[in-house]
């Protein structure tokens, strides 16, 4: 599953910090989406409907966590740029992403295998 871009940003905030309140979140991404808290909180509606967030409830209030992995998730939409925009169907060196602050250098190695995997299919 893809995000859009308007989910990547709340799901990004979730993978650095695995469990927030709606309102957490909305604080998270403030910056970089310029919404109400009413349009984050639809947002993470529709996010939960497709699987793309879970949910529990702690003392009364909602808590949201990433429904579906970063790395996968980064491999699925690094595929589609490199085929959609920059027509390159041959392989993709990982190493191009270790300037990352969202990977871990484990998270790197397992994106590098998830680019290769693709490669022989």
């Amino acid at each position: 599953m893809k995000p859009s871009p308007s989910e990547l940003p709340l799901l990004k905030a979730l993978w650095s910090e695995p469990e927030l309140s709606a309102r957490e979140l909305h604080e998270r991404i403030a910056d970089s989406l310029d919404w109400s808290l009413s349009s984050t909180r639809k947002t993470i509606d529709r996010m939960v409907e497709k699987g793309m967030l879970k949910t529990d409830e702690r003392h009364g209030v909602r808590i949201y966590r990433a429904g579906i992995g970063k790395v996968s998730t980064l491999a699925a939409l690094t595929r589609q740029f490199t085929r959609a925009v920059l027509e390159i169907d041959g392989p993709l060196p990982a190493s191009s992403f270790g300037g990352s602050k969202l990977l871990s250098p484990e998270e790197l190695e397992q994106l590098e295998r998830l680019l290769d995997e693709d490669q022989k299919k």
